[in-house]
C-alpha cells in the first residue's frame, strides 16, 4: 500500500513538474498588459498552451531578460542592436498603443492641452488650472482655481520613456536638462508618483485636480477623462483607436534595426501624437523556447485582433507582421 501511495506521488509530483515547465513565462511592461492579458486567455482557450505575463514595468522586464529570469520579457523602450547584442537578446514589436492625459477636474470636460501646457505642466511651472497657458486652448471652459497636481510613474516604466520622448521632441528646454529616461526625478514641487500605469490610475482617481500620463486601456478601464493632445500639425486630437491607427502608420520599424524606434510624435494632420510601439525580448540562446513564444504572437497577429482593438491598442498591420515573421526566420526562432 505504501508502495503505490509513493507512485502516485512521484507521478503527480512528475505531472505537475511538467506542467510548469510548459507554462510560457514572461514580465516587463505594463504598458501591454491588458492586451497581453487577453491573449493570453484567448490563447490557452484556442489551443490549450498556457502563457504567464506578470506586469513589472520595463525596467524590471529588461532586467529579467538579461539575466535570464523568464522566457520573454516586455518592455516599452526599445534596446538598440548595440545593446541586444551584447546581452544576445532579439527583439521585436507586440503592439501598439497610446499614452493619454488623464485628468480629474471636478465639473470640467472636454479638456483640451496644448503641446506647451503639457511641457509646462511636468516642467512644474504651472500651478493653478486656469493658468494662462492651460486657458489659452480652453475658452469655451471656466478652468477653476485649483492647484494642479501632476501625477506619473514612480518605477522605472518605459510609457514614462515615451512620454518624456515625446517631451524632447517638443521643447528644446526639456530635451537639453531632463531628456528621454525610463525614471527621473521629476522638476517642481506638484507631483506624486504611482508605480505601473495601475498605480497612476489609482491616483489621478483620488485627487481631485490633478492630471498625468496613463496608457488609454488603464484610462478607459477606470473611467478616467482624457484630454485631446495638441499633435504637430496643431489639430487637438481626441484619444481614440482611429488616431491611434493614424499615428501608427506612421512608423518605420525595421527588421534591418532589431525594429529599434521610438515612435512618439507622428506627422499627420489626424494623428495621435503620444503614440507607442512596446516590444518583445527573448534569449538568442534558446531557439526551442523562443519559437513557443513567437508561436503566441503569430497567434495573436493572426487571431487576436478584434481584442487589441476593444481595447484601444492598434494591431500590427499585415506588411509589419510579414516583416516580424522573416526575421524570426533569419534568427532561427519560427
Amino acid at each position: 500500500m505504501k508502495k503505490v501511495i509513493k507512485i502516485a506521488l512521484a507521478t503527480s509530483v512528475l505531472a505537475t513538474s511538467l506542467l510548469a515547465n510548459d507554462i510560457i513565462k514572461g514580465s516587463g511592461a505594463s504598458f501591454p498588459y491588458s492586451v497581453y492579458n487577453a491573449w493570453t486567455k484567448e490563447y490557452f482557450k484556442a489551443t490549450g498552451n498556457k502563457v504567464d505575463y506578470i506586469s513589472k514595468g520595463s525596467s524590471k522586464g529588461i532586467k529579467d531578460a538579461k539575466a535570464r529570469q523568464v522566457d520573454f520579457a516586455g518592455t516599452d523602450k526599445p534596446l538598440s542592436p548595440k545593446v541586444l547584442k551584447k546581452h544576445s537578446l532579439y527583439q521585436f514589436p507586440g503592439v501598439v498603443g497610446a499614452i493619454t492625459m488623464g485628468y480629474n477636474i471636478p465639473g470640467v470636460d472636454g479638456l483640451k492641452l496644448s503641446r506647451a501646457a503639457i511641457v509646462a505642466i511636468s516642467e512644474g511651472k504651472v500651478a493653478f488650472w486656469d493658468d494662462a497657458i492651460i486657458a489659452a486652448a480652453n475658452k469655451d471652459l471656466k478652468l477653476p482655481h485649483k492647484p494642479v497636481t501632476f501625477v506619473h510613474r514612480a518605477d522605472g516604466s518605459g510609457t514614462t520613456y515615451n512620454y518624456t520622448y515625446f517631451l524632447s521632441k517638443v521643447s528644446k528646454e526639456w530635451r537639453k536638462h531632463y531628456g528621454a529616461k525610463k525614471s527621473l526625478n521629476w522638476p517642481g514641487n506638484h507631483h506624486i508618483g504611482g508605480n505601473k500605469n495601475t498605480g497612476v490610475a489609482s491616483l489621478i482617481k483620488q485627487t481631485p485636480y490633478s492630471v498625468g500620463y496613463i496608457d488609454y486601456a488603464d484610462a478607459k478601464h477606470n473611467d478616467i477623462v482624457m484630454a485631446s493632445v495638441e499633435n504637430k500639425e496643431g489639430n487637438y486630437i481626441k484619444p481614440e483607436l482611429s488616431a491611434f491607427q493614424a499615428a501608427a502608420a506612421k512608423a518605420n520599424l525595421d527588421p534591418k534595426k532589431d525594429f529599434y524606434a521610438v515612435i512618439a510624435d507622428p506627422k499627420g494632420a489626424n494623428s495621435y501624437p503620444i503614440v507607442a510601439a512596446t516590444f518583445i525580448l527573448v534569449p538568442a540562446e534558446k531557439p526551442e523556447m523562443n519559437k513557443k513564444v513567437t508561436a503566441f504572437y503569430d497567434w495573436a497577429y493572426k487571431n487576436a485582433q478584434e481584442s487589441a482593438k476593444s481595447l484601444g491598442f492598434v494591431p500590427l498591420p499585415d506588411a509589419l507582421t510579414s516583416k516580424i515573421r522573416k526575421y524570426w526566420d533569419t534568427k532561427g526562432i519560427h
